[in-house]
């Protein structure tokens, strides 16, 4: 309940945390703290950064950074948990029920927050009274004595537990309730600690679905740097709990104590040595050669430290060209299903705008992590060059989705149809977008004036047609023959929505660099006395 209110609540601007705010390794840690400090799991925290990693918005180095600082966060909740708290179960219970029934929607996921802490308390102080007649047995009170001098096992048995339970703060604070009920010992409790640590880095390794080694560097990174730990512990076992103890007697906080100081040095031991050790992992689990998935980007790369800006941009520069690639596919698409509809050509040509709405997200992620001031003044115009160009691509494609392809399938539904000269016309001006689409890539590529000039004409030539198409409209009107002006009306939406879609690929390329030199007027209007 504490995750999905958080995430309802949250869920959004954490992603943009983790999206745009990693340009160092220092960033990166403290982000992974902060976020998986209110998600309450560095599962879900580890799963959005694996995410960005596959698709070149973060870099591998920073990738690893969110993922020590997301251990470091997932700590402390255990940290409040282990102090005497149940009193305050009830509040956080009315607190949290009355925001969930009266809040607006925001503090509504908040009242979730607050309702799922209590009942954590709740739970856990029914657990310890629970747990006292089990205590109270000399039988069982024997056997885990004896068990408790089986550190290597209940490492073993804490990292299955937290593998089934997908949670490494349910296996902490159990150990928590064992030692404090006397249960088990000390050193037993550490060592079911020590395993949670070791089982939550499993899941993310066993459930990736990513074919892509490269996409798996990161959840196997952090389980190698969670194995090492748990055996730079052990080497050392016999000196930690009267460590711990020393400086904190209470079970439950030492536990918490040593839960807490194990990942933040970890975090510590392996900051300085995350460039090798992403090395490693590269040479480990090199890319798979790109196998021509449709919908995943080919060119993005990993943006942040230890990755140059220019070759972020290049990479985007060359993602932004198969956003024209794929536009281009469905002008031809909608091309065929104009001159002769068909519902499976039509559904195969809206397939396409999921496509290109996949990589102008990707593209525009990737360019707004990169950090704005490591841009010089031309690689800031050439940044929003790029940006401009992919999404008035992406806004075409969806005219084209909703508009153009809407009519088409109109037309089957209605069973009505374009006259001939109709169909020719809308054909001829949909030949002229694909001109106009490739004149756009050849001045976003070049940025030649003269061809932005030429490009930027186009519109007055998109603005008559329109205007041509209203008047013979009006006429076909005054006809008054039904079935006519029933295809006239989707005509002349069609005409309409091309002149759209011409604007977007004037505006997409010939515009930026006619600003730039300040052959933009400020208004259409002409100036009166």
């Amino acid at each position: 309940m504490v995750r999905t209110g958080v995430q309802r609540a949250l869920g959004a601007k954490l992603r943009s945390l983790l999206a745009h705010h990693l340009g160092d390794r220092f960033r990166a840690f403290l982000a992974g703290l902060g976020v998986t400090a209110l998600l309450q799991s560095s599962t879900a925290t580890g799963l959005m950064v694996t995410g960005f990693a596959a698709e070149g918005l973060v870099g591998l180095i920073q990738g690893l950074a969110v993922m020590l600082g997301a251990n470091v966060g997932t700590t402390l909740i255990v940290q409040l948990l282990a102090f005497d708290v149940a009193r305050i179960a009830p509040i956080l219970v009315l607190v949290g029920y009355l925001l969930f029934r009266r809040a607006q929607a925001g503090w509504r996921d908040f009242g979730r927050v607050f309702i799922g802490l209590g009942l954590i308390l709740f739970a856990l102080h029914e657990f310890l009274v629970v747990l006292e007649p089990v205590a109270a047995n000399p039988m069982t009170r024997a056997f885990l004595t004896a068990l408790s001098g089986h550190i290597v096992f209940l490492v073993v048995l804490g990292a299955l537990m937290t593998w089934a339970a997908h949670s490494s703060v349910a296996v902490v604070l159990l150990a928590i309730s064992f030692t404090t009920e006397g249960v088990l010992s000390v050193p037993a409790g550490i060592a079911l600690a020590l395993g949670a640590n070791l089982g939550s880095a499993i899941n993310p390794v066993l459930e990736g679905t990513a074919r892509d080694p490269a996409a798996r560097r990161l959840p196997v990174g952090n389980l190698i740097n969670r194995f090492i730990g748990v055996a730079l512990v052990l080497a050392v076992f016999p000196l930690i709990p009267p460590l711990v103890t020393g400086i904190e007697a209470n079970p439950a906080r030492a536990i918490a104590n040593f839960h807490t100081g194990l990942n933040m040095a970890l975090a510590l031991f392996f900051f300085p040595l995350l460039g090798p050790f992403a090395r490693l992992l590269e040479r480990m689990l090199p890319a798979r050669p790109d196998e021509g998935s449709p919908d995943a980007p080919r060119y993005l790369e990993p943006v942040g430290e230890g990755h140059s800006p220019a070759s972020a941009l290049g990479g985007a520069t060359r993602e932004a060209l198969r956003l024209a690639d794929i536009l281009e596919q469905m002008l031809l698409g909608l091309r065929q299903a104009l001159a002769r509809p068909d519902r499976r050509h039509i559904a195969e040509t809206r397939t396409l705008d999921d496509r290109l709405d996949h990589l102008n997200r990707a593209i525009k992620e990737n360019l707004l992590a990169i950090d704005a001031g490591s841009l010089d003044d031309e690689g800031g115009r050439r940044l929003a060059r790029i940006l401009t160009f992919s999404i008035n691509l992406e806004q075409a494609g969806d005219l084209i989705d909703r508009g153009l392809i809407g009519i088409a399938s109109r037309q089957l539904r209605r069973g009505v149809a374009f006259s001939a000269e109709g169909t020719a016309d809308l054909i001829s001006q949909i030949d002229r977008l694909l001109t106009t689409l490739r004149s756009s890539t050849t001045v976003f590529l070049s940025g030649d004036p003269k061809a932005a000039r030429e490009l930027a004409s186009e519109k007055q030539a998109f603005r008559r047609i329109d205007e041509e198409a209203t008047a013979a409209h009006f006429e076909r009107l005054r006809s008054g023959n039904v079935e006519t002006v029933e295809t006239s009306a989707l005509h002349l939406d069609a005409l309409r929505d091309i002149k759209r879609i011409s604007s977007h690929l004037i505006e997409a390329s010939a515009y930026p660099v006619l600003k730039q030199r300040g052959d933009l007027l400020p208004t259409r209007l002409r100036t009166v006395d």
